[in-house]
């Protein structure tokens, strides 16, 4: 008895608020839901809980995409790195990944934070962590870390990345870089560019999430 009457309260509470916002998003409406018991009136197909990678106009299941991640502070991607790509240098700004290679090699390399020193005597650089990474091998890179993740053979690999949040969020490191002011960028890099060459290096930085190295490109043969 009590849990019918539970459940018609969540239903009714839901439908109140639903009919008080139309214009609100799915996700928007989930995310008001005060308790995840009332969250379920809003999913009403079993379809709501199945997120398709083959027909998904992007292979990342988030906040967005799958709304019946609200809540759950996970999402996840599978994505196929194209023979000879690379995944620009970026970050996640609100999510640690986890990331692993399903099929073929990927090569990734991390930058923690800035003041990760492996020895400050004989090595005072920044840390990087450089990993090779073949079927059924794993990585971590923990949120707001620099990384990059590049295919270095003439075949696909496939790969899946899970995050801690249902909203990772992404920022490419090299061309959000390049859209600050001239004055900033020549600054960042010593002084060092006239506009000329910030102009060519601008014109020169691929602005895609993935992009195609030349050099292995030519090496295979692609």
């Amino acid at each position: 008895m009590l849990s019918s009457f539970t459940n018609t309260a969540a239903i009714l509470a839901l439908a109140s608020l639903v009919t008080a916002a139309p214009h609100l998003s799915l996700p928007a409406q989930l995310q008001l839901a005060d308790t995840a018991i009332e969250k379920y009136p809003l999913l009403t197909k079993d379809k709501d809980f199945v997120f398709d990678f083959n027909n998904a106009p992007f292979p990342l299941a988030n906040r967005k995409s799958f709304p019946a991640l609200i809540g759950s502070d996970l999402a996840i991607a599978i994505a196929e790195i194209p023979a000879c790509s690379m995944a620009s240098l970026h970050i996640h700004p609100r999510s640690a990944e986890i990331f692993a290679v399903l099929s073929g090699r990927i090569y990734t390399e991390m930058i923690p934070e800035s003041g990760v020193i492996v020895d400050p005597k004989t090595d005072p650089k920044p840390r990087v962590v450089r990993t090779e990474l073949t079927a059924k091998q794993t990585t971590i890179f923990p949120m707001g870390s620099f990384h990059a993740q590049v295919n270095p053979d003439c075949t696909p690999a496939l790969t899946i990345a899970a995050f801690s949040s249902d909203d990772p969020g992404a920022a490419l490191v090299v061309p959000q870089t390049l859209i600050i002011s001239d004055e900033f960028v020549t600054s960042s890099f010593g002084g060092g560019l006239s506009a000329e060459e910030l102009a060519r290096f601008r014109a020169a930085v691929p602005q895609g999430a993935i992009f195609e190295v030349e050099a292995c490109k030519k090496r295979c043969g692609l």
